[in-house]
């Protein structure tokens, strides 16, 4: 008997030694460099499970002992994993893979909104993305506006320009909510900091102006002197006269060519035809036009016409003789560049 129990009690000792063993390698495995020697993308869909997931990554090559992790993580917990595109780095070990999904570092898709894009250009954009989920294709522009909790405004120039990262699955209306808000933050920034005895209202007039800046502007440099410009017309009661608002209002039917009948054409955008600022901002404008708007450089200049150099710049003038020599100058050159 004692034999037996001698002889049992040892069983029983190596059983728990080979467990301790083996418990000890599996859990070593965790955090052991994984055996597949390139990086790989792993997409976890909505309802996979830790176990499907470990399934894949086995099926790929990049673990050494499914179920020694396995029995690892019944013992231990399994981790809440978020969904999403990852990018899986060479020889990572299935605890960090593991940490990377529970934490939801999934890889981060862009998106380009560039400035001086009219609403319609940014709403193509994000439509066209593959990684963006549509909520609002085919709802017009006010319906957009009132899925975004801002019902009533018009889109336009309300959406700041810049390049967007997010998550795959993100959906066009988180986008259009952040973009708005940064538009909302840049704008009251540089309405709060504006120059005394601007002769414009509000910071939605300042909004308006800085798309007609942004579209006027070949040169970064030049946006305070633009700006400059267009201040110093309205403090002295001139009309605008700028073509990128007579081109807005043309809408769909602007064919990429302005003619004299266009711009006698009026519209509410042409400010050719009518005196102050158009109703809404015609594009999206920059940060840099903003601070323009708010801070202008006024030097006295009423025109501006360009240079025809191909690097965007300007010739400012104060008076109209001077700006119909600049003109000219403008019209030879091209001219001789078309030659």
């Amino acid at each position: 008997m004692r034999k037996v129990f001698a002889s049992l009690l040892l069983l029983i000792v190596l059983a728990a030694a080979a467990a301790a063993v083996y418990w000890q390698r599996a859990t070593a495995a965790m955090d052991a460099a994984g055996p597949h020697a390139q990086a790989l993308e792993l997409v976890v869909k909505p309802g996979a499970t830790v176990r499907s997931v470990l399934a894949e990554l086995d099926t790929r090559g990049a673990l050494d002992d499914r179920r020694a992790i396995e029995i690892v993580l019944r013992v231990n917990g399994w981790p809440r994993i978020k969904t999403g595109r990852y990018e899986i780095p060479a020889r990572a070990s299935v605890a960090d893979i593991l940490r990377q999904l529970e934490e939801g570092r999934v890889v981060l898709e862009t998106l380009t909104i560039v400035e001086g894009w009219t609403f319609a250009d940014m709403r193509r954009a994000i439509e066209a993305h593959p990684h963006v989920k549509a909520t609002l294709r085919g709802k017009d522009d006010a319906e957009v506006m009132a899925a975004i909790a801002h019902p009533g405004e018009h889109p336009e120039g309300r959406f700041f320009p810049d390049t967007y990262r997010f998550a795959a699955g993100t959906t066009d209306r988180e986008i259009l909510e952040l973009a708005y808000r940064k538009m909302a933050e840049a704008l009251e920034s540089a309405w709060s900091r504006r120059s005394a005895a601007l002769p414009i209202e509000n910071s939605y007039q300042a909004l308006i102006l800085a798309s007609i800046v942004e579209k006027e502007t070949g040169l970064a440099s030049e946006r305070p002197r633009i700006a400059g410009v267009f201040t110093t017309r309205l403090r002295k009661g001139m009309r605008l006269q700028t073509d990128p608002t007579v081109i807005y209002g043309l809408g769909i039917s602007y064919d990429g060519n302005i003619r004299e009948r266009d711009l006698r054409a009026d519209t509410p955008y042409n400010t050719y035809t009518r005196a102050g600022l158009p109703p809404t901002p015609i594009a999206l404008p920059s940060r840099e036009a903003l601070e323009a708007v708010a801070r202008p450089l006024e030097t006295g200049d009423i025109f501006f016409v360009a240079t025809g150099l191909g690097d965007g710049s300007h010739v400012f003038s104060t008076t109209l003789e001077q700006h119909n020599a600049a003109v000219a100058r403008y019209l030879a050159r091209l001219r001789g560049s078309r030659r």
